[in-house]
């Protein structure tokens, strides 16, 4: 049985948030919860409250246990980017790319 959260649109690029996705790749549930408690990034906040949504539909939707679940597969994908423009020297524009990503985690229960 698999079951999935997603989160969308987070303001942060992909980049930023895959360094904390690639941590629990592959770990239990409850361990990937404990050790984003104390990775000390914005990105971490955001996989850990994914993880916790997926936990929930795992247990309220499908009656599993939190115990036995695995994380199978946790990536984060590009999102639309918000195009901004700062001004330059002599009335050019210069792009600012303001990224947003998705969060996806999929639980497995062997």
């Amino acid at each position: 049985m698999e079951v999935h959260a997603i989160t969308r649109n987070v303001r942060m690029s992909a980049q930023k948030m895959r360094e904390v996705v690639r941590q629990i790749q592959g770990m239990n549930a409850l361990q990937a919860q404990a050790v984003l408690a104390v990775v000390p990034r914005k990105s971490a906040r955001f996989v850990a409250k994914t993880l916790k949504s997926a936990i929930a539909n795992a247990e309220n939707n499908n009656g599993l246990k939190p115990e036995v679940l695995r994380i199978k597969e946790a990536v984060a994908q590009t999102a639309t980017t918000l195009r901004r423009f700062t001004p330059k020297a002599r009335g050019s524009a210069g792009p600012v790319l303001k990224r947003n990503c998705h969060v996806k985690i999929v639980l497995s229960d062997n």
